[in-house]
């Protein structure tokens, strides 16, 4: 047994099996105790020694495997995740030392493995080597059939004489169309002529006999009925469309392909809806079940899908009259689609077969059809009087009401936690995620109060809690205060000073030492998040503070001024030593202006602290030129424009910056010195591709624009690059700021480039951050639709995404908003002689508006409390460039909603609506 640990600590894996066999059940049983010993030892050790980790790690899953006797326990260990890394386990190692075992032990172990979701897919060869041995059922589960697909799979195999010859193979495909997911292979090959294509495969084997065909066509169209990702769809259609069903095997399953039709994928769908077209030409759908189908396909988005659908109602009610009267209301429905030309199409089949219906019930279907014409859009309120005549709203039409999210109330931060438990559990949630600013304050606030209050009992919970943190491992090899000098670990560093786990000296000297990297202002955004726990951590080794200054009062992490005052009484009270980073970032907290009572309250307190807030609070105190936002990043050739700058200008400036930046220094800690320098909007010298810095709104909570012009880079990128994210901070700084502060230019550059984001997520938080700025009266839609047009003709924002952010926005019933910010827009868009592609979409979306809300541009109370005009300006001759496109030949979408629009603003101009106040959802 001796050797046999030493060839394990050596990590001689292929000496094991040998060494193993002839040990008695009880030599292997003590042999097991030493390498769960052993395999104790390995998880303490640094990744620096992977590769004598990895080697003893493949010795002992075979010395354990062999030594264990239940089937349980054998699995498990063969199965851990940290007896095994990125290299495959010694499978045929294991198999050796296993293979004197009872077939049914084997049997169980096997289907044990196979058991286990995270490594059956890996371990699939060992699992059909010890199904071989005990001559039992191979496992189904989804990992068994998963690692199967890849074994049969293998590059320069023959795919099809693998299956031939495998005796599971009738057992093992029906999973590959039950799992969740498709098994990677099955999508490997698109050509039908290579040999490892799986749809040409199956097919081939179905014709042999090997599989059930029947099997095969049943698997599929439940597959496809159940739905998923269309990439995996994809591969279920192309071998149901091998498989060459006959009509009748279509006729029997017409069920399952309305099912596809009405919620099936575009693709599935509309393979669905070309087989119900033949069934229906051959008169094998009824005109119920055809009705029943189409009034769930004309309600798809995909126009292609529902054009289609419309053309199979009309060769049906072409071939047989009398079902016109049952699909002629069910035409109707598409005069609600979102599409007009949908509604064209619509009311011009209704006109073509109603004149069909017989006489008898034809005024009562007449007057149901123009019942629902009422949802046809006015550009084809004209053609629908001419079919219907009079209808029943014309006059009639309600006044317009925008409908805009409830406007953000200021929160009051929770208070911190006045227990420990209650601590110790917000300090789990936050290490679990720490992107919450109210989470990450409120508990950096509660250790801080706890550790003044109770450090003894804080300590053991933490203790206890924190056990598997890295500086609480006594074998953690690696010196903790090197590594807590270079980065705090969050508030870890906190509850570390607290254990005594990082030194004073590492904490005095990360504190004094620290200050913002001369790159960008995110790395010194991050800089004074960073020195502020540093400085906390050493207060708790020195001299713990009874709280924190700068703990925000609202969950903007704005602070009350008159908050701020009443802890620096409470600190004089105590004679409490100031926190320097802590009181600079309190400043940045609180308003500069607009609270003279509290600076008269500051300066009375007598403290170098209270005149420097007194200041502060009366506008006093140092500028930061780091503030001074700028709307638009820095192009590449700054620096050759700056050579033709006039020296008197460039020396004016450089003189102001300096005197600025030693203001800086002198009134603030080395982490805030970067303030004293202005920022460039450039990614030159920054890798903060992801956005703002999680915490950036609550360190400066009454600085949006500058914040929105750091962002602006990363917004920019997004709109061309995959940079998922960069807009999640746009809700946040929508509700940053004053009441009544309009947005300024920064923040609306920054919404027009989210709103162009490439992901359909990142806009939907755009959208979100636009509607929270009309909510609080603060959207200047005109200059945000400038913006947009610029963005749009640099090539930066996609018409499209633009028109799909509009669409979203005007959903929400902010029609009137949305219109706002289209007509700022349209002049620069219809400018250049050669309309951008895409723009016929902007125009259908802005026609939309029109259309619910009239030419009206916000409502007059959001007017009032922006300062902006209460309605669009359109001239008497309309947009710009407008008429000239709706008057172009031709029947392009771009022409079409050019027209509509055209037509929508004139009737809006002729007979403006009333519109409403806006509402709160």
């Amino acid at each position: 047994m001796k050797e046999l640990l030493e060839a394990v600590r050596a990590g001689r894996s292929g000496e094991v099996p040998g060494l193993l066999k002839p040990l008695t059940p009880a030599e292997r049983k003590a042999l097991l105790a030493e390498l769960k010993t052993i395999r104790a030892e390995l998880r303490g050790w640094d990744w620096d020694r992977w590769r004598e980790r990895a080697r003893i790690r493949a010795a002992m899953v075979v010395a354990g495997a062999g030594c264990h006797t239940g089937a349980a326990a054998a699995a498990a260990w063969i199965g851990a995740r940290d007896l095994r890394d990125w290299q495959d386990l010694p499978y045929g190692m294991i198999v050796d030392v296993l293979s004197d075992r009872d077939p049914q032990w084997l049997g169980d172990v096997a289907h044990r493995l196979a058991g286990r979701t995270s490594t059956a897919q890996d371990d699939y060869p060992l699992i059909h080597e010890l199904v071989k041995l005990a001559k039992c059922p191979v496992p189904t589960t989804d990992g068994y059939v998963y690692g199967w697909a890849e074994a049969v799979s293998r590059p320069q195999g023959n795919l099809l004489a693998t299956l031939r010859e495998d005796t599971a193979v009738r057992i093992l495909v029906p999973r590959l169309f039950e799992t969740p997911q498709l098994a990677r292979p099955l999508g490997w090959y698109d050509e039908p002529d290579n040999p490892a294509h799986w749809p040409s495969v199956l097919t081939c084997l179905a014709d042999e006999g090997v599989l059930d065909r029947e099997l095969l066509v049943d698997a599929c169209v439940s597959r496809l009925l159940r739905g998923g990702r269309p990439g995996e769809m994809r591969f279920f259609l192309i071998l149901l469309r091998r498989l060459a069903l006959t009509p009748a095997e279509e006729r029997a399953r017409v069920a399952d392909w309305m099912g596809m039709a009405s919620d099936g994928t575009s693709t599935v769908a509309a393979h669905a809806q070309s087989v119900l077209g033949r069934i229906a030409g051959t008169g094998g759908l009824s005109t119920s079940a055809l009705a029943h189908m189409s009034g769930a396909v004309l309600f798809r988005s995909e126009k292609k899908l529902v054009r289609a659908q419309l053309v199979l109602l009309g060769k049906v009610m072409r071939s047989d009259s009398e079902a016109s009267r049952e699909l002629l209301p069910v035409v109707a429905e598409a005069f609600g689609h979102q599409d007009v030309d949908v509604q064209e199409r619509a009311l011009k089949l209704v006109a073509r077969h109603l004149r069909a219906v017989p006489p008898v019930g034809e005024q009562d279907l007449r007057e149901e059809l123009a019942a629902s014409a009422a949802l046809l859009s006015p550009a084809h309120r004209a053609a629908a009087v001419e079919v219907f005549g009079a209808l029943a709203d014309a006059g009639t039409r309600e006044a317009y009401e925008e409908i805009l999210p409830p406007p953000p109330e200021p929160r009051r931060l929770a208070p911190a936690a006045d227990s420990v438990p209650e601590l110790v559990e917000d300090l789990m949630v936050l290490l679990r995620a720490d992107d919450d600013m109210s989470r990450y304050e409120r508990t950096l606030d509660g250790l801080v109060r706890m550790i003044h209050r109770e450090p003894e009992a804080l300590a053991e919970a933490l203790r206890a809690t924190l056990a598997d943190r890295w500086w609480l491992d006594s074998s953690f090899r690696w010196d903790r205060d090197q590594r807590f000098s270079g980065h705090p670990f969050g508030v870890e560093v906190v509850a570390a000073a607290l254990l005594e786990r990082v030194s004073v000296k590492t904490l005095h000297n990360a504190r004094v030492r620290a200050t913002a990297p001369d790159t960008c202002a995110h790395a010194g955004l991050e800089a004074v998040v960073n020195a502020r726990l540093w400085e906390v951590a050493f207060f708790v080794r020195t001299r713990p503070l009874p709280f924190l200054l700068a703990t925000p009062t609202w969950q903007t992490g704005a602070l009350d001024p008159a908050e701020l005052v009443g802890r620096l009484r409470e600190y004089q009270r105590l004679d409490v030593p100031i926190a320097p980073v802590d009181f600079a970032l309190a400043l940045l907290r609180v308003p500069r202006s607009g609270a003279d009572a509290v600076a008269r309250a500051a300066a009375d307190l007598g403290t170098k602290e209270g005149d420097r807030l007194a200041a502060w609070l009366s506008g006093g105190g140092p500028a930061m030129p780091a503030l001074e936002a700028d709307a638009e990043p820095e192009p590449s050739d700054v620096p050759a424009r700056r050579l033709f700058q006039r020296p008197a200008t460039v020396t004016r400036r450089k003189l102001h910056e300096t005197k600025e930046r030693l203001a800086i220094q002198r009134e603030f800690p080395r982490p805030f010195h970067w303030l004293g320098r202005a920022q460039t909007n450039s990614y030159r010298h920054c890798y903060h591709w992801a956005g703002l810095h999680a915490h950036a709104s609550a360190i400066l909570p009454h600085e949006r624009e500058a914040l929105a012009g750091w962002l602006l880079p990363a917004l920019m990128e997004s709109a061309q690059e995959d940079l998922p994210g960069t807009t999640a901070s746009l809700p946040t700084l929508a509700e940053a700021g004053g009441a009544r502060e309009v947005a300024g230019p920064a923040l609306h550059r920054a919404l027009a480039a989210g709103l162009g984001a490439r992901r359909p997520e990142d806009r939907l938080a755009a959208v979100d951050a636009l509607l929270v700025l009309a909510a609080r009266g603060q959207l200047d839609g005109e200059l945000l639709g400038r913006d947009l047009a610029e963005l749009v003709g640099r090539g930066t924002v996609k018409p499209n995404r633009l028109a799909d952010s509009a669409r979203t926005a005007a959903a929400t019933g902010a029609y009137a908003t949305t219109w706002s910010v289209l007509a700022g827009a349209l002049p620069g868009l219809l400018s250049p002689d050669t309309p951008a592609r895409g723009l016929g979409e902007i125009l259908g979306v802005a026609a939309d508006c029109v259309e619910h809300c009239g030419t009206a541009g916000t409502a007059e109370t959001t007017a009032a409390s922006a300062g902006t005009p209460a309605a669009v300006s359109v001239g008497p001759q309309g947009i710009l460039g407008l008429a000239e496109l709706a008057t172009r030949r031709g029947s392009s979408q771009l022409v079409a909603q050019a027209s509509r629009l055209q037509t929508a603003l004139h009737q809006g101009a002729d007979q403006s609506r009333p519109e409403t106040a806006k509402t709160s959802r």
